[in-house]
């Protein structure tokens, strides 16, 4: 398939050498192949720049602590008209930049695409955890609180124009701030996201195999409220979203 618009993946990671080989793998084979593939790596000590190596794709090294920082300096380096977004442990189907590319191509050059994970690993409680609190607490409830879907960091992509309207207003030094709910909430009035339910891809339920990985991540829902609602009164931004 020729490319209609060019693609860029950014994937930030930090010491995650196996996910990482293995989501570089799937992006290896996809029926739309992307035009650049940027690891953003967060001083990883690992065998990470040597994985990149092998496989071919750009590594950005980046300093400054936290997935935040790592992302936006990724879609800050980013060259193509789509920029695409996986986490190092997303598992991506064949097909999903094709199908970003059809979905994105429809669309405003201020929109965004969305879908959800399906857990693998750990055990089935694990799993359930992830898809309820994902799907129920995530695409709903924040929805619900923002008056649109939330993108999704470890499955999502967005033209490059959109990024350039929230660039400078994205955080950046605050490495306990949830990126993809930051995101969601800076996009603007004229801005939109599509969610799509079957643009999955697969996601790890470590997150939630153990009770420490699990309060990291309540502490940092608990600090990215408190920025957002720092940033802008949650029922004045819901207000000024619902009149578009």
């Amino acid at each position: 398939m020729d490319a209609v618009i060019p693609i860029s993946v950014v994937i930030p990671t930090r010491n995650d050498a196996s996910e990482l080989r293995a989501c570089l793998a799937l992006l290896a084979v996809q029926t739309r192949p992307a035009d650049e593939i940027i690891v953003v790596d967060n001083a990883s000590t690992d065998d990470t720049a040597n994985i990149c190596a092998a496989a071919g794709v750009r590594r950005l090294p980046v300093d400054l602590p936290g997935i935040p920082a790592t992302a936006a300096a990724g879609f800050d380096a980013a060259a193509g008209a789509i920029i695409a977004r996986l986490d190092t442990d997303s598992r991506p189907p064949s097909d999903w930049l094709e199908r970003i590319e059809q979905i994105l191509l429809a669309s405003g050059p201020l929109t965004a695409v969305t879908g959800p994970g399906d857990f693998h690993g750990g055990n089935f409680l694990a799993r359930l955890t992830g898809r309820c609190l994902l799907l129920g607490g995530y695409f709903g409830l924040i929805g619900f609180l923002l008056g649109h879907p939330p993108v999704y960091g470890s499955n999502f992509a967005l033209h490059r124009e959109l990024w350039a309207g929230i660039r400078t207003t994205v955080v950046r030094d605050n490495a306990l701030v949830h990126d993809d709910l930051d995101i969601s909430y800076r996009l603007r009035p004229e801005m939109d996201v599509i969610y799509d339910p079957t643009l999955r891809v697969g996601v790890s339920a470590r997150p939630f195999t153990s009770w420490s990985a699990f309060k990291r991540r309540l502490v940092m829902s608990l600090v990215t409220f408190r920025v957002e609602f720092r940033y802008q009164p949650p029922l004045r931004r819901r207000r000024e979203h619902s009149r578009r």
